[in-house]
This record gives structure tokens, C-alpha cells and sequence, in this order.
């Protein structure tokens, strides 16, 4: 027989051995979790024990059965649920590793914390035996790759519908920089960008630094560049030009490059440029055989160099529009003299800062130097009425105007008489803006010759020095004259009393079969509920009411209405 302590050695041996076979990586059994137990190294005296009678005194209270599945966090705060019998071999899907470095765990209880934090066990319920496990999902069946057939719809798009596409886009913001960027995309879009039906319209603004300010040597030369290759290769077709906030060199290189590669180039705009030099005019001259809009408002230029081009090619240029100053003024002269007689629009504007507003205009010898033309625009500036020498009138005044604009916002010196020698020979008048003109009144509008007036703008906004005028009276006859026809009608802050804008709105109200007032600007004037009220009601065209500071309306009616519906519930309110 063996001896006693060899037969405890030999005992824990096999309990040593037993151990790793009787549990697993999440601690349990067959009957649910234990604890791995140590050899026990007593003595026994020489008295043989039964290991599994022992065992089974040493037992404790069996836990209930474990569920067969484990809830893990996935991506996204995702729970993701593995059968731990599942039938497929691998292990259970873990939550990828995210970075490289990673504060490891060390020692028992923290480590044991972060496994209960992960793999948290939940009461599992009672499954049929025919119910299908669920399979593991991986990352791998969230992206589902691409075919091989799938196309872009830009490569098989016909480059006719893309040129339709980029010019809605071109219309509304612009030929630069969208065509510039579009045409690097890929070489359906750039063969499409290049459609010199594109370029016709260019407006090349210069909006990230200060108005005018130079540039460097080098960033000089690229945008010399650019302009030169962009006249060659895209503007082959351009009519409109137009040119914002640059300097002195650019301004003029880009006005000879493109008047030298655009032989149809036929409006030239210039907007807050400085330094366009007589190079630049004697270019136009040469090669802008087409120009016949020139804009040059708010721009700095040699004034000597467009007095030559416009005494040697001023027949051509039907509109032009500047900016009134103690030099630019001359080009005033120049054109009363005749050196523009196919002239269609002429406009002087001013800076509404400006302090010296006031320009001599001989209406008589510009009525005679430009018998076509058609729109005169003098925007806050004062016109003074200046005499020919000779003596010599004009007999047919300007007989196929149709706008007339002599606004401004502080006062005009225009009287009832003077409007009159603009306009006696003007039949075919349209619009009639005399916003300032505090001297016009409703007599002297009744007596022009125009029946067929649309707009009348006769609005008053004076600065706080400015006194306003007398009251005036007979704004009915100015309504009656032009109530089938007028479409707009502004007389803000007339001093015209509450009987005369009730009579004034109802010859409005009587013309139904018109219906033409699409526009009406009672703001600041004596308009009551009874006057408003027909013409609300029988003017189904109206759109744009403005009734704000009219202190005879009540209260919360005071304000601008847009659209039939808006002023629909204006006339419920004031029933």
C-alpha cells in the first residue's frame, strides 16, 4: 500500500489537472458559474476520502440557469445580441478598438468591474425548440459595394440640356466665377462651360480687398493673364461687360484687352474703377466698332480721352450714363452740342451725400441735339434752367420720351413751367418721377400733353431742415386724368386734405373696366376708412398697399400690405 502523504500528492494532482477542463473563459459550468478551487495540501491521517462525496458537502446554493446569449455594445450605442451556442464557430462579435493608444486595466477588482460593465447578463426566456438562432451581424453588410454599371449622370447627360442648365445659373449669379469652376469638374462640364453662348454677359467683380486699392507686381500680372486669356478663349461672342472696384492698370488693360478681341461688344460698364486712361478710349475707338451703352458712374477717367472718342465716334453710342462732378459736367456740353444725336438714354446721378448737387441743364439745346432719345434721368441732382444765346427754341421738345426722372431727396427748384418745356412735345410719356419736386402741382400736371401715363411717382421726402410746403388742392383731377391707365401712384406725405383724397380715390375706384393700379403709396397723408375702402374693394389688380404714419386709420392698420389676400383682410378690418 502506498503511504498516506502520497496519496494526498497524488489527489491534488488530479484536481490540478481536472481544473482547466471543468471551466471556461466566462466562469461556468455545466450547472452555471463556480469558482476554480485549490489543492488542499491537510494531512488525513492516512484515511481515504471520496473526492466527489466531499464535493458535494462543500456545495452551495445552485444558481439558477444562465441564458444562452451575452448583450454587447456595439457601434452607435448599438446593443448587439450573441447566442453563446451558437451553431457558426468564431467568437462573438466586439466592439472594434478605436485608437491606437489604450490605457490598459491592471490588477483584480478593476479589471472584473470593466467585464461587468461590458457584458452584462439578462434573464433569458423561454424559446421554442424550432425557433431559428439569429446570426451575427459584422460591419461588413452595412456598405454595400457599387456595381460595375453604375454611371454618374453627369457622363451620359447631352451637353445642349447642360448648356440649358448653366444658363439659368448664368442669369442669375453671374458668368464669373461659376463657368470658371464649373469647366474643371470634368470634360463634359468644361466643353459645356466653354459654349460661348455663355459668355455674352461678364461681369468680373473685385470684392475681397478695398474698392480700387493696387496690387502687387506679381498678383498684377496673373490677373493680366486671366483677363487675356479669358478674352481669347471664352469671349469670343460678349456683349455686356462689366468691370467692379479695380485699380488704375487693371482697369485699363482689361477695357483694351477685351475692346481688341470682342468685335461685338456693345455695353461697357464701369463701377467704383479708378484710373481708365485715353489708351483705353483710343482702343475702343479702333476695335469697339459694336459699343453703344457706356456707364461709367461712380468711376474715376480721363475726361479728355471720352470728349475725343465721343466727338469722333459719339454717333454710335445711343446711352450714357455718369456721374455728375466739376469735370464730368462736360460731357453734359459735349452732347447738347450734338455729338451723340442717335442718343436714347442719357442719366446723371450723384451720391445721396453729396453737397453740390446743382448742374446747369439748356433743356432747349438737348432737345434738339438728341430728338430720339427716350429716357432722361437726373437722380438727386437740381437741374438749373439754362438759355440758349442765339435765342433759337426748340419746336418739337422730345417727341418719343417715355421716362422722365427728376428725383431727389432733399428739394428741386422744378416749377410747373419748367416741367412743362420738358415735356410739351412728349405724347408718348410712360413714367413721371417728381419725388422732391415740391413746387409741382396738380394743375400744372394736368396740363401736359402724355394721356397715356402708367407710373407717377410725386412722392415728398425732405431732411428734417427742409419746411414743408402749403397744403394743395386738386388731386382729383390728376386721378381723373389718368385713372384708366395708371398702374403705380405714390404721393407720400402730400399735404392734399381728406375730402380732395376721397374724391381723388374714388375717379380710381370708378375706372373697373381698367383695373390697371397694381401699386398705391398713401404713406403719411390724411386718407380716411371711408376713402380707402372703394378702392380696396373694386381694384383686384392692386398687390402693393402702403398706409404706413396716416394718422386718421386706426390703430394696427398702419403699415404696408403685400399681396390681395393681405389687403383682402385689410378691407374686413375697416367694415
Amino acid at each position: 500500500m502506498d503511504s498516506p502523504e502520497a496519496e494526498a500528492s497524488t489527489h491534488s494532482e488530479r484536481r490540478e489537472d481536472t481544473a482547466p477542463s471543468t471551466s471556461n473563459t466566462s466562469g461556468q459550468g455545466p450547472d452555471g458559474p463556480t469558482k476554480p478551487k485549490k489543492a488542499s495540501l491537510k494531512r488525513t491521517n492516512g484515511k481515504p476520502t471520496d473526492a466527489k462525496a466531499k464535493k458535494h458537502k462543500k456545495a452551495r446554493v445552485s444558481r439558477p440557469a444562465q441564458p444562452g446569449y451575452t448583450v454587447h455594445q456595439g457601434e452607435d450605442m448599438l446593443l448587439v445580441i450573441s447566442s453563446s451556442t451558437s451553431q457558426y464557430d468564431g467568437p462573438a462579435w466586439t466592439l472594434p478598438k478605436k485608437g491606437s493608444k489604450k490605457k490598459k486595466l491592471t490588477k483584480g477588482k478593476v479589471k472584473a468591474k470593466q467585464i461587468k460593465k461590458k457584458r452584462k447578463t439578462v434573464r433569458a426566456m423561454p424559446k421554442p425548440a424550432n425557433m431559428p438562432v439569429p446570426k451575427e451581424k459584422d460591419g461588413s453588410d452595412l456598405f454595400m459595394p457599387q456595381k460595375a454599371t453604375d454611371h454618374r449622370w453627369g457622363q451620359s447627360l447631352p451637353e445642349e440640356v447642360l448648356i440649358s442648365i448653366f444658363q439659368m445659373v448664368v442669369v442669375q449669379d453671374g458668368a464669373v466665377p461659376f463657368l470658371c469652376r464649373a469647366g474643371r469638374v470634368c470634360r463634359l462640364w468644361n466643353a459645356a462651360a466653354s459654349s460661348p453662348v455663355l459668355w455674352r454677359k461678364v461681369t468680373v467683380g473685385h470684392c475681397w480687398i478695398a474698392p480700387a486699392k493696387s496690387q502687387l507686381p506679381k498678383t498684377e500680372k496673373k490677373i493680366k493673364d486671366t483677363f487675356n486669356w479669358l478674352a481669347q478663349n471664352r469671349f469670343s461672342q460678349l456683349r455686356d461687360f462689366s468691370l467692379c472696384h479695380w485699380s488704375k492698370n487693371v482697369t485699363t488693360y482689361a477695357v483694351e484687352v477685351v475692346a481688341q478681341f470682342c468685335p461685338h461688344l456693345r455695353s461697357l460698364k464701369l463701377s467704383y474703377c479708378t484710373g481708365l486712361t485715353a489708351a483705353a478710349f483710343h482702343t475702343l475707338a479702333l476695335h469697339g466698332r459694336s459699343l453703344q451703352s457706356m456707364n461709367l458712374q461712380y468711376s474715376e477717367f480721363q475726361v479728355e480721352g471720352l470728349l475725343e472718342y465721343l466727338e469722333n465716334h459719339g454717333s454710335q453710342i445711343k446711352q450714357m450714363l455718369f456721374t455728375h462732378g466739376l469735370k464730368n459736367d462736360r460731357l453734359l456740353t459735349a452732347i447738347t452740342r450734338g455729338n451723340c444725336p442717335d442718343l436714347e438714354l442719357l442719366e446723371v446721378n450723384t451720391k445721396l451725400d453729396s453737397k453740390d448737387c446743382e448742374l446747369p441743364v439748356c433743356i432747349q439745346a438737348l432737345q434738339m441735339a438728341c430728338p430720339k432719345l427716350k429716357t432722361f434721368r437726373m437722380l438727386n441732382v437740381r437741374p438749373l434752367h439754362k438759355t440758349m444765346r442765339n435765342g433759337a427754341d426748340s419746336t418739337l421738345g422730345f417727341p418719343l420720351l417715355e421716362e422722365l426722372c427728376i428725383a431727389t431727396t432733399s428739394f428741386s427748384y422744378m416749377t410747373d413751367k419748367d416741367l412743362l418745356d420738358i415735356l410739351f412735345g412728349s405724347t408718348r410719356l410712360r413714367v413721371l418721377d417728381l419725388r422732391g419736386c415740391s413746387r409741382i402741382t396738380p394743375s400744372g400736371l394736368t396740363t401736359l400733353p402724355c394721356l397715356g401715363l402708367e407710373c407717377l411717382f410725386w412722392g415728398q421726402y425732405f431732411s428734417s431742415s427742409v419746411a414743408l410746403p402749403s397744403p394743395k388742392k386738386g388731386l382729383h383731377t390728376v386721378t381723373q386724368k389718368w385713372s384708366r391707365t395708371l398702374q403705380q401712384l405714390d404721393i407720400a406725405n402730400q399735404l392734399f386734405s381728406g375730402e380732395d383724397l376721397e374724391t381723388a380715390m374714388s375717379h380710381l375706384a370708378h375706372a373697373t373696366e381698367a383695373d390697371t393700379l397694381r401699386s398705391l403709396n398713401l404713406s403719411g397723408t390724411r386718407i380716411t376708412p371711408p376713402a380707402l375702402r372703394p378702392v380696396i374693394g373694386q381694384m383686384s389688380a392692386l398687390s402693393y398697399l402702403n398706409i404706413s404714419s396716416c394718422r386718421y386709420l386706426p390703430r394696427g392698420l398702419k403699415r404696408i400690405y403685400r399681396g390681395q389676400e393681405d389687403i383682402r383682410q385689410l378691407l374686413d378690418k375697416l367694415e
